[in-house]
């Protein structure tokens, strides 16, 4: 059985798995792996994102993927379509539940990739980043954009779902607006989520895993308050018990 096909089964097998998503943002094999076998795959995916997969490449999946976890490779692609498609294509043969790319790199871009994973048996959802959680309207406005930071978020989640993408990254801020506007069977994927009393770091518009489900969030991404915590279980265990049913 190839990588995609254990990837199905694990996601027929898992269908009600929990709303959460570990994000595994170490720089090194052990560290993650460490980690990843004290999580339980009943009770949340996890997160691969740049640093983790520059540093290990293809094998950080392999092994993720034995100790029955399905994963969100976060790589962002974001470039000339041909290069995102083809990018794509090699993200899914490995096997993994979900992959992104930037919204911000057009409509030919995303409906390039879309098409490139059309005909796969077993394909992953295919979800675009509207605008990253750590930016603030000074940085839209330091490139040039103009648009309130939710506006800017509307319209590319607008074109994320004309193309015919699975979903999008957004805040869990702005989940409520976009899950009006796209209504039911669209995701939203909200990283920036921090459990009540934690600090928010890097990140600038924050919600607690409660507040972004309520707000229409499908799925929730939370990386240090559980990874860095002395007992990462049992954070991770509080977050899921204090999810809306």
């Amino acid at each position: 059985m190839n990588s995609a096909e254990l990837n199905s089964s694990r996601s027929n097998s898992t269908s009600k798995a929990a709303q959460l998503i570990v994000a595994l943002d170490f720089p090194n094999l052990k560290s993650t792996l460490d980690l990843a076998e004290q999580l339980d795959p009943a009770l949340c995916r996890v997160k691969v994102g740049k640093e983790l997969f520059t540093q290990v490449g293809p094998e950080v999946i392999r092994r993720l993927h034995d100790l029955g976890h399905e994963i969100f490779l976060d790589l962002k692609f974001h470039d000339i379509p041909n290069t995102v498609a083809n990018a794509c294509a090699a993200a899914a043969d490995l096997g993994v539940w979900m992959i992104n790319v930037h919204a911000s790199g057009g409509g030919q871009m995303m409906s390039a990739a879309k098409e490139k994973l059309a005909n796969r048996s077993s394909a992953p959802l295919l979800i675009a980043v509207t605008v990253l959680t750590s930016s603030s309207q000074k940085e839209l406005n330091e490139i040039g954009i103009s648009a309130t930071l939710e506006e800017q978020v509307i319209r590319l989640a607008s074109l994320t779902s004309e193309c015919g993408l699975d979903g999008v990254v957004c805040s869990a801020q702005e989940a409520k607006a976009l899950r009006a506007l796209t209504g039911p069977g669209f995701n939203l994927i909200t990283p920036g989520i921090r459990p009540a009393g934690f600090d928010a770091g890097d990140q600038k518009r924050v919600c607690t895993p409660a507040e972004a489900i309520n707000n229409g969030a499908d799925y929730i991404v939370i990386g240090r308050p559980i990874t860095q915590a002395p007992d990462p279980v049992a954070v991770l265990k509080e977050v899921v018990s204090g999810l809306p049913k």
